[in-house]
């Protein structure tokens, strides 16, 4: 197996959990006041794990570019996590996990108009089946 399958698969199982665990916790709170806690504790883990794995001492190698592209995924980031919080309050797991992973289809449209690249067969046809599934969960009634 491919050392980015692996991860990206992890990432699965991470998002899958954040789905279900984001749910039970957001019963009788603010979805705004939740993704604010999360994203602290999302920012003390993350800083654990490159505290402890020696990888800040890298960050005097970031360009401008770099600085200005992370600034801009962490500002979409945070408008994705507080719309995703908002949707999940308001509906269910079942059906508000799969249309947000429609941001799969969306980013294959974008890596190949903005970053040009390949398109192959299976991709496409992956990301036409998970576009219909979240049609069919997004119309279904």
């Amino acid at each position: 197996m491919e050392s980015w399958l692996g991860f990206a698969l992890l990432s699965a199982i991470s998002a899958a959990l954040v789905g279900i665990f984001g749910k039970i916790g957001l019963e009788g709170v603010d979805s705004v006041t939740a993704t604010a806690l999360r994203s602290v504790v999302m920012l003390i883990t993350t800083f654990t794990v490159a505290l402890a794995t020696h990888r800040l001492s890298g960050i005097s190698a970031f360009s401008s570019r770099n600085w200005v592209f992370l600034l801009l995924s962490g500002i979409a980031g945070g408008f994705s996590w507080i719309a995703y919080f908002a949707a999940l309050k308001l509906g269910p797991a079942t059906r508000v996990v799969p249309i947000d992973r429609l941001s799969v289809v969306f980013t294959f449209v974008l890596a190949v108009v903005v970053l040009h690249e390949k398109v192959t067969t299976p991709v496409v046809i992956g990301n036409a089946l998970i576009l219909l599934g979240g049609l069919i969960i997004a119309f279904a009634r």
